[in-house]
C-alpha cells in the first residue's frame, strides 16, 4: 500500500487547512478592528510588533492566562466547558469539502487542496453548518444565567429561521449545476461564476449568512445592550476566546463558501488558476478576503435591527424571495433540458 498517497498527504492537507483556518480566524480580528478604525477615523490596533501584526497572538496568550472559573450555579459542568468546543469544531469541519486550489503535483504525488470531494458536499455544508447552533444554545444553558438563556433562545431561533432561506439559495444553485459536489461546481464555473446566474441566489446567501453567523446588523444574540453580552456572559479565559475564535472563523467559511458556490472559487478567472497551483489558491484567498471586507464594511456602515423585525424579515421577505428564485430557476432548467 502506497502510505504516503493514501495516509501522510490527507493528513498534511488536513492539517494545513485546519491551522489555516485557526490563524485566518485569529487575524480577521486585527483586519476587522483596523478596518474599523480606518471606517470611524481611529487607530486600530498598531502596539503588538510593526502595524499591530502580533495582536491576535498577544490576545491568544491573554487568554490563556487568564483564570478558568466555573460559576457554581451553572446548570451542567460538562456542558459548560464543552459548548465552546462544539462551537469551534462544527466550523472547523466544514471547511473539509471547500476546495482551495487546483491539484498539485508534488514529487510526482497528486496533492489535492481539498479534504474530501464527496457526492452531497453542499448537503454537508448546510448539515454541519448547522451544528454550530448546538455549542451556543448550550453554553447558554448550562450558563443557568437569564441573559445568557435568552441569547441562546434568540440564536437558535435566528439560525433555524435564515437556514431556510440559505438552503433554498443553495438548492437553486444545485438545480443549475446538476450536483451537489464541491469539486461540480467550481468546474462548472470555468467561463462565468454562478452568481452571473444567480445574482439573487447570491443575496440571499449572503444575507443568510451572516445572520447565520450573529453578524452585525444581525449580532442579536449577544447584544450588549440588551443582553449584556448574551450566551457567553459567563464565559470567561480561553472559553470565551473559543466562542469568539468560532465567530470569526465561521466568517472566513462563509465567505469561502460564498466564494465556491457563487464567485467562482479558484476556476475562475481560468487564465490566472491555470498559471500554477499556487496562483489558484491565491485567487481563492483573494476572494475570501474580498468576503470578509464586505463582512466589516456592513459591521461599520449598519445598525443593529430589532430582533422583531429580524424575524419578519427572514419569514415575511427573504424565505418567500428564496422560494420564488427556487420556482423561477426550476423552470428556467426544465424548459432548458
Amino acid at each position: 500500500m502506497d502510505w504516503i498517497r493514501t495516509l501522510l498527504i490527507p493528513l498534511i492537507v488536513t492539517f494545513a487547512l485546519a491551522v489555516g483556518v485557526l490563524a485566518s480566524g485569529a487575524y480577521v480580528t486585527i483586519f476587522e478592528r483596523k478596518l474599523c478604525g480606518r471606517f470611524q477615523v481611529r487607530y486600530g490596533p498598531n502596539r503588538a510588533f510593526k502595524f499591530g501584526l502580533l495582536q491576535p497572538i498577544a490576545d491568544a496568550i491573554k487568554a490563556f492566562m487568564k483564570e478558568e472559573i466555573v460559576p457554581k450555579s451553572v446548570s451542567s459542568k460538562v456542558l459548560y466547558v464543552l459548548a465552546p468546543g462544539i462551537s469551534f469544531a462544527a466550523v472547523v469541519i466544514t471547511f473539509g469539502v471547500i476546495p482551495v486550489g487546483q491539484t498539485w503535483n508534488i514529487f510526482g504525488y497528486d496533492v489535492r487542496l481539498q479534504i474530501a470531494d464527496i457526492d452531497v458536499g453542499l448537503l454537508y455544508v448546510m448539515a454541519v453548518a448547522g451544528l454550530g447552533a448546538y455549542g451556543i444554545v448550550l453554553g447558554g444553558w448550562s450558563s443557568n444565567n437569564k441573559y445568557s438563556l435568552m441569547g441562546a433562545l434568540r440564536a437558535t431561533a435566528q439560525m433555524i429561521s435564515y437556514e431556510l432561506p440559505m438552503g433554498l439559495a443553495l438548492a437553486s444553485v444545485a438545480l443549475i449545476v446538476g450536483s451537489l459536489r464541491m469539486s461540480d461546481l467550481v468546474s462548472f464555473q470555468h467561463t462565468w461564476p454562478i452568481i452571473i446566474l444567480q445574482p439573487l441566489g447570491f443575496l440571499i446567501y449572503l444575507i443568510s449568512g451572516i445572520a447565520e453567523n450573529n453578524r452585525s446588523p444581525f449580532d442579536l444574540p449577544e447584544t450588549e445592550n440588551e443582553l449584556i453580552s448574551g450566551f457567553v456572559t459567563e464565559y470567561g479565559g480561553i472559553k470565551f476566546a473559543l466562542f469568539f475564535i468560532a465567530e470569526y472563523a465561521n466568517m472566513v467559511v462563509i465567505s469561502s463558501i460564498v466564494t465556491t458556490v457563487f464567485l467562482g472559487g479558484w476556476q475562475w478567472p481560468a487564465f490566472l488558476a491555470d498559471i500554477h497551483p499556487l496562483v489558484s489558491v491565491g485567487v481563492f484567498f483573494a476572494k475570501v478576503w474580498a468576503m470578509l471586507f464586505l463582512y466589516v464594511w456592513i459591521r461599520a456602515s449598519l445598525p443593529r435591527v430589532r430582533f422583531d423585525k429580524l424575524m419578519q424579515f427572514s419569514w415575511k421577505f427573504l424565505f418567500p424571495l428564496a422560494l420564488l428564485n427556487l420556482a423561477i430557476t426550476a423552470v428556467v432548467v426544465a424548459l432548458g433540458a
